[in-house]
């Protein structure tokens, strides 16, 4: 038992018995708790297996390696269209995870196993291409800010793409830049 996830569950209030439960089977499991990104995390031999985790409409488990997982069912998802390895399962009450608990402990068994055999998750190509005209300006003005931007990840840098470019409108686009410039 990890004293910050307790600490974290006492502070939940919306959906504290399903996170409460999600834990109890986890712990039946060989993982180990964590506390990683302000959440609850699983881990075997320090790599990231399970995430718990909730939000306005749901709470949710998460397969870090989900898309390794073979599941004729497709009961865990992927949580955006973005999302390239992650799996996860929504819920909104208690008895959905009484009643999914057997196929839940199923699928932590089949996310260990993956891990001990050293599953690795083939990352698509991350496309940089075209990188929106509000972020061309922003290097012109500073070649550091070019630089330390070539410098991520390609993984990171998808990320921040994806953020730069959702925006419709110029301005926005601009500010999201300017504000994660630092």
């Amino acid at each position: 038992m990890n004293p910050q996830v307790v600490q974290f569950l006492l502070k939940t209030t919306k959906w504290r018995p399903e996170l409460d439960l999600l834990r109890t089977i986890l712990l039946e499991s060989e993982l180990i708790e964590e506390f990683k990104w302000k959440q609850p995390c699983y881990t075997l031999n320090g790599k990231n297996v399970v995430l718990l985790g909730g939000f306005n409409e749901f709470c949710i488990v998460s397969f870090l390696k989900g898309v390794l997982m073979k599941d004729p069912a497709q009961l865990p998802t992927a949580r955006g269209e973005n999302t390239n390895t992650w799996r996860v399962i929504k819920f909104t009450d208690v008895s959905e995870i009484i009643k999914l608990e057997a196929t839940l402990k199923e699928y932590i068994a089949v996310a260990i196993q993956i891990e001990k055999e050293g599953g690795k998750v083939k990352i698509k190509e991350c496309s940089t291409d075209p990188l929106p005209l509000e972020l061309l300006d922003q290097f012109a003005e500073s070649h550091d800010f070019q630089k330390a931007f070539n410098s991520l990840t390609p993984r990171r840098k998808r990320g921040y793409l994806l953020y730069f470019k959702a925006p419709k409108q110029s301005k926005t686009r601009t500010s999201r830049i300017q504000r994660y410039r630092q």
